[in-house]
């Protein structure tokens, strides 16, 4: 039976006892709770405040009087204190109340954060992100809490949830969840780091001035006969900038230049300043004033919200570049690139969760079809090659101060949804990627790829090798060996997306097919695009010998082929090299049986070998469908 907390006055001499059985009940279930908290609270906060908000939701729900406790219809074997306690940080993340923020513990001179996890922990938050707060309550407790389904609906509908079953469903979606000691889910489990030592130092001069003026005001005011304050002397506090002013320059935020090397949170809050003209002032205050208010000259990637920082943002970068001055800037969730001049501008892109890879390179500025990248500072070596010659030797890049010489890339804006324009990537005609490799303090001998598709941060480029049926699922891996650079110079023209905002592109190479008429081997292949702000789309593509490019099979926006739907199947037809029709099907590595059917024929058979091929007179519409080794049927990509 589970406990509810009621208000009124308690019996005399009672109220004690209540009250200290649930402190102990919280202190030690405080873990379990605060993790419960932090995946159930919204994900649009930066990782220091979710921290901190996680810790105030559990303190808050110890109120200060327990009057009774009220029996309620629960889990046979729950302690009714714990559940009680479960129900009012639900309603914390939940129904949040304005002066929540106000009420969370301070932290003076640290940043906390959860230790940044790998590509699918970032996926997993990304996920969480995009769900409304029911449904992240609901994955909460189907995974912290290990409760059912109905468990679930449960106490959600105790805790003011809107349509809790609905909540449960879209949780149930997501296929997999933090595991129960994974830290990056655990808001106990923190790092710490220090914020700006320098910016902390001038603020605190300038308040113990104020203080002293404040402090020798009022004794004159107080030691005085009545007679008017002097001229000049503050009459009231001083006000905070009004909305949409610009921060102060001297505020920035800047790290040391070896700052990557000591912490476990390799992203762009890594970077340090850079440039020849990164203590201008003049030119950073003119930076700022374009970021605080957004004007005909602010260009947003899809996703990127337009507001101006909400604090001192980190300077990545100030100088000239090709004559002129550029500035790059980084609130924590978002890069802005500040051009100076007639076709200048301000443009804001997504970079929240950035990585090692993701967070490799800026461009920095483009000049026709060139651009000049700024390369983070954990780059060892940065190359650049043809992604449609596989065999060709990289060639090397010049840098100086972490800026490149001009290369190939693509124009801006490139791709961009809704216009009728290829992206960077779709034309097979030569494109040309950054092949980089990181410094040895980082990884030994990691390389990996970064692609350009017209916006602000290059794509990452990954390889998901052919199943071997006798391993488990192989993972994506990095696009840099000969047989992920040959994949992607044969299937890169079926890429689903190719503009500004994408965050990584995976090849996955499903299925290998022998043809019949001993024809020679089909590559099935499925091409994952993932944005930056959550969205992302696949496709599926043959690659068949001796044709020139990728035959696409199907492709949609969803999650297909990602770490949330790992099961796919496509077809197409073949002419041979004899002149005969044949429809090919393949499906992923769990697929058992595939079924086809057409006007007057059809085809249901086990596929030991995970491909189909069935010789028909002439082609027509095709109804194919493939069974899971665990008996769900799937569908090819539309």
């Amino acid at each position: 039976m589970a406990g509810r907390i009621d208000g009124g006055a308690p019996p005399r001499g009672a109220a004690a006892r209540p009250v200290a059985r649930a402190e102990a009940t919280l202190v030690r279930h405080y873990r379990r709770l605060v993790r419960l908290a932090y995946l159930a609270l919204p994900g649009d906060r930066d990782r220091h405040s979710r921290v901190l908000a996680a810790h105030a939701a559990v303190q808050r729900a110890l109120p200060s009087r327990w009057t009774r406790l009220v029996e309620e219809p629960a889990g046979a074997d729950e302690d009714p204190l714990y559940a009680a306690l479960r129900l009012r940080v639900l309603r914390a993340a939940l129904h949040p109340r304005p002066g929540d923020r106000l009420l969370t513990p301070r932290v003076w001179g640290l940043r906390l954060f959860t230790p940044g996890g790998g590509e699918q922990d970032a996926a997993l938050d990304r996920e969480l992100a995009a769900l409304a707060a029911p449904a992240r309550s609901a994955f909460a407790l189907l995974t912290v809490e290990e409760l059912t389904p109905g468990q679930t609906a449960e106490v959600l509908r105790r805790a003011g949830a809107a349509d809790p079953d609905r909540a449960v469903d879209e949780a149930a979606k997501l296929s997999a969840g933090p595991e129960p000691g994974l830290p990056a889910f655990d808001p106990c489990a923190v790092r710490v780091q220090p914020t700006d030592l320098l910016r902390r130092r001038r603020a605190l001069g300038a308040s113990l001035a104020v203080a002293a003026l404040a402090l020798t005001t009022t004794a004159a005011v107080l030691a005085g006969s009545g007679a008017p304050a002097p001229a000049g002397a503050p009459t009231r506090p001083l006000a905070a900038p009004p909305v949409g002013s610009a921060p102060d320059p001297g505020r920035l935020l800047r790290v040391a230049p070896d700052q990557w090397q000591h912490t476990a949170r390799i992203d762009f809050s890594a970077w340090p300043a850079r440039g020849d003209r990164r203590e201008d002032t003049a030119l950073l205050g003119r930076a700022l004033a374009a970021w605080a208010r957004p004007g005909p000259q602010t260009r947003a990637e899809p996703g990127t919200a337009t507001t101006p920082p909400q604090g001192p943002p980190h300077l990545l970068f100030a100088g000239t570049v090709d004559g002129t001055a550029v500035v790059v800037l980084y609130d924590g969730g978002r890069l802005a690139r500040w051009t100076d001049g007639r076709d200048g501008g301000l443009d804001l892109a997504r970079a929240d969760d950035s990585s090692v890879t993701t967070a490799g390179a800026v461009v920095l500025r483009r000049q026709g079809a060139t651009a000049r990248y700024l390369l983070a500072p954990w780059i060892d070596a940065a190359d650049t090659r043809r992604i449609d010659q596989p065999d060709a030797p990289a060639k090397p890049l010049d840098r100086a101060d972490g800026v490149t010489a001009a290369t190939p890339a693509a124009a801006p804006g490139a791709g961009s949804p809704g216009s009728s324009s290829p992206g960077p990537l779709a034309d097979c005609r030569g494109a040309t990627v950054l092949q980089v490799r990181s410094s040895s303090t980082i990884a030994e001998k990691h390389a990996f790829l970064l692609a350009d598709l017209g916006g602000l941060v290059p794509a990452h480029l990954s390889y998901t090798p052919p199943p071997d049926r006798t391993q488990p699922a192989r993972q994506p891996r990095e696009a840099v060996g000969p047989d992920a650079l040959l994949a992607w110079a044969r299937a890169v023209c079926a890429v689903p997306d190719g503009t500004p905002g994408v965050k990584q592109l995976n090849l996955w190479a499903f299925a290998v097919q022998q043809l019949p008429q001993n024809a020679g081997a089909a590559s099935w292949v499925c091409l994952r695009a993932d944005r930056w702000d959550g969205e992302g789309s696949a496709a599926t593509a043959v690659l068949l010998p001796n044709a020139r490019g990728p035959q696409r099979t199907g492709g949609g926006p969803g999650r297909a082929c990602s770490r949330f739907e790992q099961d796919t199947v496509g077809w197409t037809w073949w002419r041979s090299p004899q002149g005969t029709e044949f429809l090919l099907a393949a499906g992923s590595r769990r697929v058992t049986r595939i079924a086809a059917k057409g006007p007057d024929w059809a085809a249901d058979r086990p596929t030991p070998d995970h491909t189909l091929a069935v010789e028909r007179p002439a082609r027509a519409a095709v109804a194919l469908e493939a069974v899971l080794d665990g008996g769900v049927r799937i569908a090819p990509l539309r």
